[in-house]
């Protein structure tokens, strides 16, 4: 089950990339998503997929939410953290994490360390 979600993730990839439906580009696309190696060995759990397409839902209300706060408040604080990976993650969950971390707007993934940690730049409020 987890492959296919694989296959999905790089689909959607590539048509965030060429943002064409058309016939030839979806065979092109399939074809692309196909060939690219794959790790067989590594499988996620369709639980760790499911948890991770559930904070996407959640993601999007929170990055309209943050973006009107940095609009209407100043966040002048920056900061960079190190945040631990989640055990067993697949290269395809790995980049659900850091496109969930970067999707919004006051955090951006600066790095990941092979080591198993997210390099994260941060924008914060000034403290009173």
């Amino acid at each position: 089950m987890t492959g296919y979600l694989n296959l999905i993730l790089r689909l959607v990839i590539w048509f965030l990339l060429t943002a064409n439906f058309s016939v030839v580009n979806i065979i092109i696309g399939v074809s692309v998503a196909l060939l690219l190696p794959h790790n067989h060995r590594s499988r996620a759990a369709l639980k760790d997929w499911l948890r991770a397409l559930g904070e996407i839902v959640v993601a999007i209300p929170q990055a309209y939410i943050e973006a009107f706060q940095i609009m209407l408040r100043p966040h002048t604080q920056e900061e960079v953290t190190m945040e631990r990976v989640p055990p067993r993650r697949t290269p395809g969950l790995i980049f659900l994490d850091i496109f969930l971390i970067t999707f919004t707007p006051k955090t951006i993934v600066l790095k990941y360390h092979e080591h198993g940690w997210y390099e994260v730049h941060r924008v914060r409020r000034r403290k009173a």
